[in-house]
């Protein structure tokens, strides 16, 4: 049985509904629809309407890249109101000043949207006592494409915008604006950790949770670079004036495309070429002026409490994706080594650190570090040396679904996290019908993450450089010294850099 439920917002009335005992409100706009002249603009805060405007369906997704379908899925719905917020409250009103969870989604900046199934906060909203909000962003050349005439990062502008929403209205729907929260896993936790150095966030959010994240960020030359390869699939120039007028439909379709044979351009965008990553926040000295774990490092977080983490199996899903799942050869376990282990004797230390880890888990294990594990950890290690606090978790815990290869992998975290055991392409992981442990240590998250929500301790230990101790969510949940004690040793002294260009401007 579901009842009506109206709130009163800056912009104008609202009506929602109530699911399972939460009041839920649905595709409210944050920000004008960034089409027509507002193409690759910053967003613009959402005109007011009169009389009640009905909140019951999510907004229109933004453009989506190929992957996982979610082009199609974009474009069954039809809008061009991407921008827009959702908020499930177990007591709206202006008077119950509750903590606020705001959650940005992952999907490597190329897809993305808060409409997913797996998504819906009502779970975490009724037993955490917490109001949740998710939205949209820009993903994709719409969102993070480096575009002559355009802001950089309007994603990131985008959350900005949706967290100054959140500010201005939250009261309404029974949160509190000083007890703000984001958290965010793989593309979403690096989102929050970009956030935590973008100027314009600041004041916007007082706790911050990091799932896994990924610690890919891009000079203005290579992000550039990558634009302009995507703009010539179209036979265009990589300017406003010439992709203004590109369906968006068309221009994720060029991001995929060259996403698709990035390989190609490796001995000029290096990394990410290898690892097809054509999208990220650039650190171009204005909305983010320099990377999050020098931010931090710096100071930047002492006046935030931070939560940041990782699954310990990272790759060995995209693996799967692939096709490499116990399938990986010496030479592309030496590939890896050679790409992606720190410094110049990076393979070596491997070698030394795992001797008798043959080619799947080498190639696995860098790969986890580069992208999530290691940029997760030294962002709680960057915390604590500006002098702020952090707390440190690892989930362990192997999943049981996909005939129980797939271990503690990338995304395993997010249907435990919302409570969402049975819904959504990650509940997957969990089989078809969750065992009794995944509920158990589903509340234990949830506990976790809601208890930090509302007073900072999410019932662990502090992260210090001396001992080391983190949360283990494993089938027996315990704190101890961080597991990944050998490639914790391979990555210490490695400083996370701004991706550069390697070779010259693409050229048409």
């Amino acid at each position: 049985m579901t009842a009506d439920t109206t709130v009163h917002t800056a912009a104008g009335a609202l009506r929602g509904t109530r699911e399972a005992g939460v009041a839920v409100f649905r595709g409210i706009p944050f920000a004008e629809p960034p089409v027509g002249p507002l193409r690759f603009a910053a967003p613009r805060p959402a005109r007011g309407w009169d009389g009640v405007r009905p909140a019951e369906s999510y907004g229109p997704p933004p453009p989506q890249g190929g992957h996982f379908g979610m082009d199609a899925l974009a474009r069954d719905v039809v809008g061009d109101d991407w921008l827009t917020v959702n908020v499930w409250s177990p007591e709206p009103g202006p008077g119950a000043g509750l903590p606020v969870m705001v959650w940005i989604q992952g999907g490597a900046y190329t897809i993305g949207m808060s409409g997913l199934p797996e998504y819906d906060g009502g779970r975490l909203a009724r037993d955490g006592g917490v109001v949740v909000v998710t939205f949209n962003y820009r993903v994709g050349l719409e969102g993070f494409g480096q575009i002559e005439g355009a802001p950089a990062n309007r994603g990131l502008l985008d959350q900005v915008a949706a967290l100054e929403w959140v500010r201005d209205n939250i009261r309404a729907f029974g949160g509190d604006p000083a007890r703000v929260t984001v958290f965010g896993q793989s593309a979403g936790a690096g989102s929050v950790a970009a956030l935590l150095a973008v100027p314009r966030a600041a004041g916007l959010f007082g706790r911050a949770v990091a799932q896994s994240v990924q610690g890919t960020f891009f000079s203005p030359q290579l992000a550039a670079d990558i634009t302009a390869a995507c703009a010539t699939e179209l036979g265009l120039r990589p300017t406003v004036g010439d992709l203004s007028a590109v369906d968006p439909a068309r221009l994720s379709a060029a991001g995929d495309a060259v996403g698709a044979k990035m390989g190609q351009w490796a001995d000029r965008w290096g990394q990410v070429a290898h690892r097809s990553i054509a999208f990220s926040p650039v650190v171009e000295g204005d909305a983010l002026p320099v990377t999050p774990w020098q931010a931090l490092a710096d100071g930047a977080g002492r006046g935030i409490e931070l939560l940041v983490g990782h699954t310990r199996d990272e790759q060995r899903l995209l693996s799967a994706l692939d096709g490499l799942l116990g399938q990986v050869t010496e030479e592309q376990a030496e590939a890896a080594l050679r790409v992606f282990g720190p410094g110049r004797d990076g393979a070596r230390r491997y070698l030394d650190g795992f001797p008798a880890a043959g080619p799947d888990e080498l190639h696995e294990v860098v790969l986890s570090d580069w992208l999530f594990r290691m940029p997760s950890l030294h962002l709680a290690e960057a915390q604590t040396t500006g002098g702020g606090r952090a707390h440190v978790y690892e989930l362990t815990w192997p999943a049981p679904g996909m005939g129980g290869v797939l271990g503690a992998c990338h995304g395993l975290d997010v249907p435990l996290v919302f409570g969402n055991l049975d819904r959504g392409q990650p509940a997957a992981l969990l089989g078809e019908e969750p065992p009794p442990e995944a509920a158990e240590l589903s509340a234990r998250m949830r506990a976790a993450w809601t208890g930090f929500a509302t007073n900072g301790d999410p019932g662990w230990p502090v992260f210090e450089t001396a001992q080391r101790l983190v949360q283990v969510f494993g089938s027996r949940p315990a704190v101890a010294p961080y597991p990944e004690e050998a490639s914790r040793r391979i990555w210490q002294d490695h400083t996370f850099p701004v991706l550069p260009l390697i070779g010259g401007r693409h050229s048409r």
